[in-house]
């Protein structure tokens, strides 16, 4: 290898097409070294290889044995993806695609057929501000890890002070500073019940050094006597935790520092008891902020497990012992079983405990903490807008029934509707569809290549194109009509990439169409005309000048509130729907009937005032009995001569009419005159 190959940026271009591979190659070998897997499972065994060499991955979605969205979720997982930039290089153009490959990480997103200047520029773009991101991320790091060390160094010079005064060595402070952090951790680890981001962690480690400063202000004599302390002794040895508490309070400055608040409770509240039978205010329980009831522990410890003038140190076993068993005091359940699960290497832990010194995985954290938006959980929110829409499209493709389609040129995949498929009994995946045999045996070839190139020739000027055919669907030929839009790419030169479509049966749609028309015409009950729709056609029929003459009946059923009353609604509706079916079968082929209320009917049929027989006819016909109950109906009539082709002066005379003979009694008929003073048979 040359001098020159040696010091390349490493690509990983990831594509099932050799092609592909190839042309990316062509575009970038001279600046950089070039790796290629052919599928998702390759490409995690080339990262996995070589991870920190590499400085990009072009990366396709639809792979064999792993796609591009998997090597990503492969990727989150490993946080390779916060190392290793990545651009997707796909024809998957949809909206779902490139959301969710942002969503998982990505940098770039380049659709294909693609223009080599503007792969070239966008590589170069992303390697060279990953470079910056790492520089600046490792200036941010220094900053912080001087920081770190500058507040640790101060503060463990001060407690050093007090415990030098109090004739310990300073590896107290020390210890308390690393049992606290392996305390915090391993809580972190084991409960959700208390979360500390490592930047609440260091900060709490470092107010642990202080949690004895109150006792610079205790006599010597009480600090460093050999003995036991006398009662009186005891007391003012206790006063360092509200003393130190105090001297935190007072300080004129920082007093809304997070540092200076943890500080404060520790100090305060590192001698109170699980159970209540701590000092200095007899705290007990989840009173006590858990940061003191964590650093009580590690002091009682240390305090065990180290040599004082008035003791000797005891073995660590026998601490932890002591300890679990209640002989030093009642701490937290919780804390208690995380001390028993680092027991076995916590003594190797503080034995490599170094003042002032943060190891990279911790700056690692600190700064990821801090670059992250507080409180923000787009991305979870997103994924989940973003399948609600999908869950949306899908059940709005079901209840159209429609076949609903995808079509992409490179790589060439056909994408169906869950209902689409489930119609035509097809996956809703399929690569090369001219070549899959179940493709062409519902549509012909032919009829496939004919849309193709009415698209190809039209897109720029016309991108949605109809086209009937026919199409086998379930062994039966049907009549189709494909809708279909033309897709180009977004590049500088745009390209035809594809199509979105539907294929809706003529037949079945036609079906439809009349089945909601005779739905939204008919009465639901009756299954005759309602009034609505029997006004338009009446209209229609009037306004045709054919020289005839039309007679307007409106009927009413005698008695149906007796039905009603006496047999209850059902019957009730029973006898209308007698009615009904005796008009249907007795009205000519041309008359129109229709329901227009509840009990009350319309009838049009030819006619010419002062013929009879017409109404006599239709309540001959509609009287008798039905279950044992008179059926009878009164009849106003209205003729079209008298008051011309007018269709609302038509109704309003019949309904003057019908009032009329409903004013007789039962089973009567009135025709409308001007003065409705004369009345004869129609």
């Amino acid at each position: 290898m040359s001098k020159e190959q040696e010091f390349k940026q490493k690509i990983l271009i990831a594509d099932d097409s050799e092609m592909n591979r190839s042309i990316l190659a062509d575009m970038l070998e001279s600046e950089y070294e070039i790796i290629e897997a052919e599928n998702g499972v390759e490409a995690i065994a080339c990262i996995q290889k070589h991870g920190p060499e590499l400085s990009l991955i072009l990366l396709d979605i639809v792979m064999p044995e792993l796609d591009g969205f998997g090597v990503l979720e492969v990727m989150n997982r490993h946080h390779w993806i916060d190392e290793i930039p990545v651009i997707m290089i796909s024809s998957e153009s949809s909206s779902f695609h490139v959301e969710r490959a942002y969503e998982l990480g990505i940098t770039d997103y380049i659709s294909r057929p693609f223009d080599a200047v503007i792969v070239h520029h966008r590589v170069v773009n992303t390697i060279v501000l990953y470079a910056k991101q790492k520089k600046l991320a490792a200036l941010v790091m220094e900053q912080i890890d001087e920081k770190e060390k500058q507040s640790s160094l101060m503060i463990d010079i001060l407690s050093h002070i007090v415990e030098f005064r109090n004739g310990e060595s300073g590896l107290h402070v020390l210890h308390i500073r690393a049992l606290t952090e392996l305390l915090l951790k391993h809580l972190n680890r084991v409960s959700d019940k208390y979360r500390f981001t490592q930047e609440e962690i260091s900060m709490i480690c470092i107010a642990s050094a202080l949690h004895d400063i109150g006792k610079i202000s205790i006599p010597g004599e009480i600090l460093n006597k050999p003995g036991r302390l006398t009662k009186e002794e005891f007391e003012t040895m206790k006063t360092h935790t509200t003393i130190g508490a105090e001297m935190l309070e007072k300080l004129s400055f920082h007093q809304e520092e997070p540092l200076v608040k943890e500080a404060y409770a520790i100090c305060r509240w590192h001698h109170e008891r699980y159970d209540g039978r701590g000092y200095p205010d007899g705290l007990k329980g989840d009173e006590i902020p858990i940061h003191a009831q964590i650093v009580a522990l590690a002091d009682v410890y240390d305090a065990l497990t180290s040599e004082r003038v008035y003791k000797k140190a005891f073995p660590h076993e026998e601490a932890i012992r002591m300890i679990c068993n209640g002989e030093c005091g009642a701490f937290n359940p919780l804390l208690l079983q995380c001390l028993n699960e680092i027991a076995d290497t916590l003594q190797e832990n503080l034995n490599n405990t170094k003042t002032g010194q943060i190891d990279e995985q911790e700056l690692q954290d600190i700064l990821e903490e801090k670059l992250q938006p507080k409180d923000n959980p787009a991305s979870e929110r997103t994924l989940q807008l973003l399948e609600h829409e999908r869950m949306k499209c899908s059940f709005y493709a079901s209840m159209s029934e429609e076949i609903q389609f995808e079509y992409s040129v490179t790589p060439p995949i056909l994408t169906l509707s869950e209902w689409g498929a489930e119609r035509l009994g097809l996956p809703e995946l399929i690569m090369d569809p001219l070549e899959d045999e179940r493709v062409t045996a519902i549509m012909d070839l032919e009829e496939i290549k004919k849309l193709g190139d009415i698209l190809h020739s039209t897109y720029q000027k016309n991108p949605v194109v109809k086209y009937d055919c026919k199409a086998n669907i379930g062994g039966e030929a049907r009549w189709m009509r494909i809708v279909v839009q033309a897709l180009e790419s977004s590049e500088e030169n745009p390209e035809y990439t594809g199509v979105i479509g539907k294929a809706v049966d003529i037949h079945e749609a036609r079906m439809r169409l009349d089945a909601l028309e005779k739905l939204a015409s008919h009465d639901t009950l009756t299954k005759l005309l309602t009034m609505d729709y029997a006004e338009k056609r009446i209209r229609e029929r009037l306004a045709i000048n054919t020289g005839d003459s039309y007679v307007l009946l409106l009927l009413d059923v005698d008695n149906i509130k007796e039905a009603n009353d006496s047999r209850g609604r059902m019957f009730g509706d029973q006898i209308l729907v007698h009615v009904a079916e005796l008009l249907r079968l007795n009205v000519a082929e041309l008359d129109i009937a229709a329901r227009i209320s509840g009990d009350e009917f319309l009838v049009l049929t030819k006619g010419r005032p002062g013929e009879k027989g017409a109404a006599q006819w239709i309540m001959s016909t509609l009287e008798g009995e039905y279950e044992g109950f008179k059926v009878s109906v009164c009849v106003g009539a209205a003729a079209s001569e008298d008051v011309g082709a007018d269709y609302d002066k038509l109704f309003k005379e019949a309904d003057k009419a019908l009032l009329m003979a409903k004013r007789r009694g039962a089973g009567q008929f009135c025709v409308y005159k001007d003065s409705m003073m004369e009345e004869k048979d129609l």
